[in-house]
């Protein structure tokens, strides 16, 4: 479910936790299973799972495949090493797993369709990206996908902002422009269109998510949504301060541990 690039005058970011991101990602499995039910199948295609993370939604892709075969991808060699841990003693050589990004890889052969979630924003250029995946595709394959859009996470990103423009943190964080790329649905269209894609269906949908407690929302900041802005800060205590003052923040919501978050849907296929 990653693919994060390294930003100009930023450390280079930690590798992420993957054995926390497993546990952690409920949310994303909960939108997942949503997304992968749009995906038609018979059952002995090639999917490319864009994003695989620790591999739950893989899981069930492949189960979804008796007869076919899953090639799991994501820049993180963690999210590969959990995924592999977790897949291979079900799935054995039905799935195969490949280091690389997602605006530069290459495919032994063109794939069926290709699955992703909560992956496309940490990819800057939407435009670069829907050209690789049209090119990866076989002719009437198809892309079903979903990832963070429109105003996601806007509330919690407001009071980043806040805190990011104080002294202690606006050398670091003040001016950076972020990870992400939250597109709107109908500039996602027209993207696709221009990268070749046709039978094009985007939208945006709200997917309110509250956290159980303190300790949980704190580290699911840390380690699932902040984690490239906490690598840009160079002291832990400064880190930790951050995540102890917006989680402090969001104890004081009603709901408490509230995350707004916002999903982009998308889907297309490639016709020659």
């Amino acid at each position: 479910m990653t693919n994060d690039t390294p930003t100009e005058g930023s450390r280079s970011p930690r590798e992420w936790n993957a054995s926390e991101y497993h546990r952690l990602s409920n949310p994303h499995v909960d939108w997942g299973t949503r997304v992968l039910s749009r995906l038609p199948l018979t059952g002995n295609e090639t999917v490319m799972d864009a994003g695989c993370g620790t591999g739950r939604l893989t899981a069930q892709l492949l189960e979804r495949l008796p007869h076919g075969r899953v090639i799991a991808m994501d820049r993180s060699a963690n999210m590969l090493a959990e995924a592999e841990a977790f897949l291979r003693p079900t799935f054995g050589d039905r799935v195969s797993f490949l280091h690389a990004d997602l605006l530069d890889f290459t495919l032994p052969e063109p794939v069926d369709a290709i699955f992703s979630t909560a992956t496309f924003h940490w990819v800057l250029d939407h435009p670069a990206l829907f050209r690789r995946l049209h090119d990866s595709l076989a002719p009437g394959g198809l892309l079903v996908a979903q990832c963070g859009g429109g105003p996601n996470l806007d509330r919690l990103m407001d009071r980043y902002r806040t805190i990011a423009a104080e002294p202690a943190y606006r050398d670091r964080l003040a001016d950076w422009p972020g990870p992400w790329e939250f597109a709107g649905a109908d500039e996602t269209y027209h993207r696709l269109a221009d990268a070749g894609f046709t039978g094009i269906a985007t939208s945006v949908e709200e997917a309110p998510t509250i956290l159980a407690d303190a300790p949980t929302y704190r580290e699911f900041l840390r380690t699932v949504i902040l984690r490239a802005h906490l690598d840009r800060i160079a002291n832990e205590a400064g880190r930790e301060a951050l995540l102890d003052r917006l989680t402090s923040l969001a104890a004081a919501d009603n709901p408490a541990f509230f995350l707004d978050y916002w999903r982009l849907n998308l889907a297309g296929q490639r016709t020659g």
